[in-house]
C-alpha cells in the first residue's frame, strides 16, 4: 500500500510540473506582441488564428514542412490573415517581405533556417543566416497573390509556395501525414496531461481515505 501510495505521489508530481509548464508556455505566447514568434521556436508552421489547428488543410501544409525538412530543406512559415495575426505590430500587416525581416530577426537566436510569409497582398523571404537564394525569390515572385484573407485559399497558396521552393530543390512532397506529426499532437498531449493529474489526484484521494 505505502510504495503504490508513493508512486502515485511521484505521478501527481509529473503531472503538476506538466501542466505548470503548459500553463507557463501558454501565457507567454497570450504575452508575446508577436504570436506567430512563439509557434515558429518549435513548430514549423504558423497557421493563423483563422485557421482550424486539426483541419486538412493545416495538417498537410504541417506534414509537408515536416517532410521537407527531413530531406534537407528545412522552412518556417507564418501564414497571416489579418491584424490580429500579428499582435502588436498590425502596422506590418499587407508588407509581406517585412513582416518576414521582422519575425526572422525575432526569432534569431532560435533558428535561422529559411522563412515564407504569407499574407493576402504577396509572400516575403528571409533568412537570418546568409542570403536567401536569388531562385527562391524567384520562385516566389512568379506566383500569384493570395489576394484574400479567407484561411482555405489562403492556406492553398502557401502550399503552393511551399511546394515550388521545395520542387526548385528537386524535392517532392508528399504531403502525406507523417507519424506522430500531426498538428494537434501538443493539444493532445496537454489534455491527457490534465486527465492524468485529475486520475492521479482521485487515486490519491482514495488511498488518503482508506489509511483513515
Amino acid at each position: 500500500m505505502k510504495l503504490r501510495f508513493l508512486l502515485a505521489l511521484l505521478a501527481l508530481a509529473a503531472a503538476a510540473v506538466a501542466v505548470v509548464v503548459t500553463i507557463f508556455l501558454v501565457q507567454n505566447a497570450l504575452a508575446d506582441g508577436d504570436p506567430a514568434s512563439d509557434y515558429l521556436i518549435s513548430q514549423q508552421l504558423f497557421p493563423s488564428f483563422k485557421a482550424s489547428i486539426s483541419g486538412a488543410d493545416v495538417t498537410r501544409l504541417k506534414a509537408m514542412l515536416d517532410e521537407s525538412k527531413r530531406k534537407g530543406f528545412p522552412l518556417k512559415v507564418a501564414v497571416i490573415a489579418g491584424r490580429y495575426d500579428l499582435g502588436s505590430v498590425p502596422s506590418l500587416f499587407g508588407k509581406p517581405q517585412q513582416y518576414a525581416r521582422f519575425l526572422g530577426q525575432e526569432d534569431f537566436y532560435f533558428f535561422k533556417d529559411e522563412l515564407l510569409v504569407v499574407m493576402p497582398q504577396g509572400y516575403g523571404l528571409y533568412k537570418a543566416k546568409g542570403e536567401v537564394p536569388a531562385g527562391d525569390r524567384a520562385v516566389v515572385a512568379a506566383l500569384p497573390k493570395p489576394n484574400t484573407a479567407a484561411i482555405e485559399p489562403l492556406l492553398a497558396a502557401t502550399e503552393r509556395a511551399v511546394t515550388a521552393l521545395a520542387k526548385r530543390r528537386g524535392l517532392t512532397l508528399s504531403g502525406a501525414e507523417g507519424s506522430g506529426s500531426g498538428p494537434w499532437r501538443d493539444r493532445l498531449k496537454i489534455v491527457a496531461g490534465v486527465l492524468v493529474l485529475g486520475a492521479v489526484a482521485l487515486v490519491v484521494r482514495t488511498a488518503v481515505r482508506r489509511r483513515r
